[in-house]
């Protein structure tokens, strides 16, 4: 991978990484719009919503660290999936959510960007020592422990 690929890849997981924080967040804080879309057949939606959230920032924040990259994209895939029935409960109802354009056909315009954005997360599941910054990372450790060690 060129550098200016390998660039490009890390801007794109900040800006793939840190919207999942913020919106995970938004989990907690306005639990009752994310309730509303929960499909009614699911029992506790609160707590759903919760874990959700949780899963999201957690998600986010393991893009974010190299090392434990890989593991958080299979999450984040995972979350995208887990949530689609809730996006097409949202759509098949017209459920609107505050601070998001209340038009029906955008909730089903929504429904198929879950695709690209489980393909954006799938490119970060390479072999965690091989994400960038992640050999900057090893060599700061292994240069710990051996200070450390006394070797």
């Amino acid at each position: 991978m060129t550098h200016q690929n390998n660039t490009r890849k890390e801007i794109l997981r900040v800006f793939l990484g840190v919207p999942l924080i913020i919106v995970g967040i938004t989990h907690f804080t306005h639990a009752d719009q994310f309730v509303r879309i929960v499909p009614p057949q699911l029992p506790n939606p609160y707590a759903l919503v919760y874990i959700s959230g949780f899963f999201e920032i957690l998600g986010g924040t393991g893009l974010l660290i190299p090392l434990v990259s890989v593991l958080a994209a299979w999450g984040i895939i995972a979350l995208f999936i887990a949530v689609f029935p809730a996006n097409i409960n949202q759509a098949i109802n017209s459920i609107p959510i505050d601070g998001i354009p209340d038009h029906p056909l955008l909730y089903w315009f929504r429904l198929p960007f879950q695709i690209p954005l489980i393909l954006w997360a799938w490119s970060y599941t390479k072999k965690a020592e091989l994400q960038p910054g992640a050999d900057e990372i090893i060599t700061q450790v292994a240069q710990n422990l051996t200070s450390s060690k006394g070797l």
